[in-house]
């Protein structure tokens, strides 16, 4: 089924680990292990990365990965998303799996993909896990979201939400959003088009900017979470994890 694609942005000039797509764990690139887990999605047979390095393109290239290269002054990861939209005018949909997620799970990029296909007006959707009782809900690098009862995003925030009055106890509506989305690509050309709202620019989420805009979010909920590279420190630690048989 060739009517969504899986796709792998990855960039060169990050802040707190420049050239991170390439970094060697267990002997090959991150971009690539991220790549080959979604390789093991039979739903969503087609899965490309979109960079504007040539380093990582030449890379891609050379494990086998199909590659789009998209332009380097994309203000948002969305607005290069929508930039292969265009170039892929027969997929109906994509699936955006970051480039820094080795251990994503590829049964949870098969739910999206059958969510979007069973839901055909669907726009947006993504996934969140609840948190545990080691974790940190007051870490602001760990997006939190709340759900209506029928699955849908009320709201996305950096701040432990919903404030809970009284203290004790455990609020079990409260989730870890994970930084899967699937998008219609009609939704994609649309969302670019739309001016950065004042809940976007102060929580520093670009999802706030759909739900300002009326945009239904389906969130899937899943016990998976997988760890994300944003520093050598957490590329250490998933090349353990990767290690393991």
């Amino acid at each position: 089924m060739q009517d969504i694609a899986i796709v792998i942005p990855a960039r060169w000039a990050s802040v707190r680990f420049p050239g991170k797509p390439l970094h060697l764990l267990a002997g090959k690139p991150l971009v690539q292990h991220v790549w080959e887990r979604c390789r093991e999605a039979r739903r969503v047979p087609r899965a490309l990365i979109a960079t504007d390095d040539e380093r990582i393109a030449a890379a891609a290239t050379g494990f086998g990965a199909e590659v789009i290269l998209t332009s380097p002054d994309h203000p948002t990861g969305t607005d290069r998303l929508a930039e292969v939209a265009r170039k892929l005018p027969d997929i109906r949909a994509l699936i955006n799996v970051q480039g820094d997620e080795p251990l994503v799970d590829p049964a949870l990029i098969e739910r999206l993909a059958t969510e979007l296909r069973q839901e055909r007006a669907l726009e947006m959707i993504t996934a969140a896990s609840p948190f545990g009782p080691a974790d940190d809900p007051e870490n602001p690098n760990q997006v939190k979201v709340v759900l209506d009862r029928a699955g849908n995003a009320l709201y996305f925030s950096r701040a432990p939400i919903p404030h809970q009055r009284e203290s004790g106890g455990f609020c079990a509506a409260r989730y870890r959003h994970l930084g899967i989305y699937g998008y219609s690509s009609a939704f994609l050309h649309k969302f670019v088009t739309w001016q950065p709202t004042d809940l976007e620019m102060t929580e520093r989420l670009e999802q706030l900017r759909a739900l300002e805009y009326g945009t239904r979010i389906r969130v899937l909920l899943t016990e998976h979470f997988s760890l994300g590279v944003d520093t050598p420190e957490d590329a250490r630690a998933a090349e353990k994890l990767l290690d393991r048989p």
